[in-house]
């Protein structure tokens, strides 16, 4: 029988499981703490059947780790041993910032088995709050930056479901943050996205520290401080334009094939998008049917995308075996499709370099990469195109789900038609 002991209102199992080879005392150990809650009756009720629960786990072998490594004790493991193994080094980095930033400060002290949807609901919410970010900036995160920090959690916890450490991730039934005062419409405007456009084709300089080197002999050498002049990959500057010229979603743009590009009418067809389930990257068809569709592009958009194909043919030869890819636009060093991550990535860094030597009001502003989308829209919109010529184009269900996102877009129309026709009147006055 399970042995119980409490201290100080929580309750330490213990459960004798035989002996070892040599004859040791096999002993599992763990700790309950009850809902203060309950009344005594219920809550010794409970702390009896956790007991029973615990015991048939060591009875029947099941891992139980869970109930004894906190979630901070596991992504440390979880970073080294899978992490740092099967992704890329630049995500590893960004899922760690978001573990040490978001996640392991409030819940991190957590038992991986104590961790239940209704405390992980409360914590994403919490993230909605005034006071939340950590750049003192007012206001809580968006719904965008909260969904990375809900992916990059689940990830993490299906890994411990997976090494049999957890039976269930509790993440599977966590619900999406709604709406939040902090996640507000973010796009560039006309002037912001052309000036946008023609910065990412300009080279830029890179300087670096001067640091120690060794040599092929082992010699060890100092280098200088020295400066190199970098482009932005040709790939990024064609998904940076079809975002903002097609509307697409980020998951939409990753999902494309050299199949679904019409060299010859100047358009994309989307029929299916990547999204980020339990940490792992998936392609699938679209959620609605009106997500599939067929968007016109520029013709000059269509000519760098035939001459990034033909470029990628001469690099898919060039690396022989390395290639792992398939017929991806927009891929990873081998071929892979590329990382959820990048997009995001790639656009701050832009931005954030573009602004790096700028006064205050000539920078641009550092929108979420969806934020390109509703650029699209609300350019289209501003330049007098019908609502549902705007809504076909995004792939939304109806004309209404389009008016109601940009509201805004529509209030300024509105507002520049009511001014031409009192101009007109006024004149004839």
């Amino acid at each position: 029988m399970a042995s119980i002991k409490e201290r100080n209102g929580s309750y330490q199992i213990t459960v004798s499981c035989g002996r070892d080879i040599y004859g040791k005392k096999l002993i599992e150990t763990t700790t309950y703490t009850p809902d203060p809650a309950l009344t005594p009756k219920k809550r010794q009720k409970a702390v009896e059947e956790f007991a029973r629960q615990f015991e048939a786990d060591v009875k029947n072998g099941i891992a139980l780790d869970g109930r004894k490594i906190t979630l901070k004790e596991f992504t440390d493991r979880w970073l080294k041993e899978y992490a740092s193994q099967k992704l890329q080094p630049g995500t590893v980095e960004k899922y760690k910032a978001e573990l040490d930033d978001k996640i392991l400060p409030v819940i991190g002290h957590y038992k991986l088995s104590e961790l239940r949807p209704a405390i992980l609901n409360a914590t994403f919410v919490a993230m909605t709050q005034d006071g939340a970010r950590k750049d003192g900036k007012p206001g809580g995160y968006s719904r965008a930056t909260i969904k990375k920090t809900q992916d990059v959690l689940s990830s993490v916890l299906r890994t411990a479901v997976d090494w049999e450490i957890i039976e269930k991730n509790p993440m599977d039934k966590v619900r999406s943050v709604g709406e939040c005062a902090a996640d507000k419409l973010e796009y560039f405007t006309p002037e912001q996205a052309a000036i946008f456009l023609e910065y990412i084709e300009k080279p830029y300089k890179v300087k670096t520290k001067g640091h120690k080197r060794t040599d092929d002999t082992g010699i060890e050498y100092s280098v200088g401080d020295y400066e190199r002049t970098k482009e932005i990959p040709e790939q990024i500057r064609v998904l940076f334009n079809l975002a903002i010229y097609g509307g697409l979603r980020k998951g939409e743009l990753l999902a494309l094939e050299w199949s679904d590009i019409d060299f010859d009418n100047d358009t994309v067809s989307i029929t299916k998008a990547v999204s980020v389930v339990g940490g792992e990257q998936i392609t699938k068809e679209p959620k609605t049917k009106t997500s599939r569709r067929t968007v016109s592009i520029p013709h000059f958009l269509t000519q760098r995308i035939k001459a990034l194909k033909h470029e990628r043919l001469k690099y898919r030869l060039s690396i022989g075996d390395y290639w792992q890819g398939a017929d991806w636009l927009f891929i990873q060093e081998n071929g892979k499709q590329m990382s959820y991550s990048t997009p995001y990535s790639a656009f701050q860094d832009t931005i954030a370099r573009y602004n790096a030597d700028k006064k205050a009001d000539k920078q641009l502003p550092a929108i979420p990469f969806h934020g390109l989308r509703h650029t699209s829209a609300t350019l289209l919109i501003a330049s007098k195109q019908d609502v549902r010529t705007v809504s076909s184009r995004l792939g939304h269900a109806q004309a209404s789900t389009t008016m109601n996102i940009y509201a805004h877009a529509l209030q300024e129309t509105d507002r520049k038609a009511v001014n031409a026709l009192e101009n007109m009147l006024v004149k004839h006055a």
